[in-house]
């Protein structure tokens, strides 16, 4: 496929619409040093993924984005950051020195190509077939029958999680701090 082709094809166009936002909001959540815009930009970035699973197809992972990962764990975040207390100014002791920061990139970018690479002689000659996305129904009856045991599972350690987050963000009595009754 040339640049004419791509170019002509619509669903890149809405790719590009989508996906651009997608990749700003991504690089916005680490480059930002207030906790709750990270917070934020993370709820575009999620966002945007999920349109990017429905452009897919993949309409039971969109959704799944949205209610527990937007609708859950972004909610669980920003509780934890009004529960903590959390200072939102920005810290220079938790900043990395600038090495630190080169050499994490320059880590993340050798990791992309190597990745990026491998796929690309994995895969260049092979052509997506053209079947039909995979259907809600077919991937519920699949979860709730055949993996309903660690379905189960996931759903104790994420409410074990929950309770952890809650002991940690709660005062001691002895300290003699107000609102120490919880």
């Amino acid at each position: 496929m040339d640049l004419g082709d791509w170019v002509s094809t619509p669903q890149n166009w809405v790719f590009l619409v989508v996906a651009l936002p997608t990749l700003l909001a991504g690089f916005k959540v680490v480059q930002t040093s207030n906790v709750v815009h990270a917070v934020l930009y993370l709820v575009g970035a999620l966002g945007g993924s999920a349109a990017l699973f429905i452009l897919l197809g993949a309409e039971f992972v969109a959704w799944t984005v949205v209610l527990v990962y937007i609708g859950a764990v972004i909610v669980l975040f920003l509780f934890g950051i009004m529960i903590t207390r959390a200072p939102l100014g920005f810290d220079v002791t938790l900043s990395h020195p600038v090495r630190v920061r080169v050499a994490a990139a320059v880590v993340s970018f050798v990791l992309f190509a190597l990745i990026g690479g491998a796929m690309l002689a994995e895969f260049e000659g092979a052509a997506i077939p053209e079947t039909a996305a995979t259907r809600t129904a077919a991937l519920g009856a699949s979860i709730f029958e055949r993996f309903v045991v660690p379905f189960e599972v996931v759903s104790v350690v994420l409410l074990a999680a929950l309770i952890g987050g809650i002991v940690l963000a709660r005062r001691d009595p002895a300290n003699g701090e107000e609102g120490a009754g919880l």
